[in-house]
């Protein structure tokens, strides 16, 4: 199993937990409570954690080019949703 942690610095990230939530839970099983999120896609499964400093990203998958695809789509789709923050990149850490 491969896994990756991602910290996006912002005091919104209750709302893009939200967001990133609700518009994967039209393709993929996701669940959802007050300030944590997890989303399961095809190829890895990705843990959401939000406080009023950063949304805190914990993904995993069975192999290196499958945990690459699940935090391309996860930053592909925050930079969308947070296009108003100074700075769109998820910092990564293995």
């Amino acid at each position: 199993m491969f896994q990756s942690t991602g910290r996006f610095e912002t005091e919104h990230g209750a709302k893009y937990l939200t967001q990133l939530c609700k518009h994967f839970a039209h393709k993929i099983e996701v669940s959802r409570g007050d300030g944590h999120g997890e989303c399961h896609f095809p190829f890895g499964h990705a843990v959401m954690k939000a406080d009023a400093a950063a949304l805190v990203i914990e993904v995993d998958a069975p192999d290196a080019d499958q945990l690459a695809r699940t935090k391309a789509v996860i930053d592909d789709h925050l930079a969308r949703f947070a296009f108003r923050e100074p700075e769109r990149t998820v910092q990564w850490s293995a």
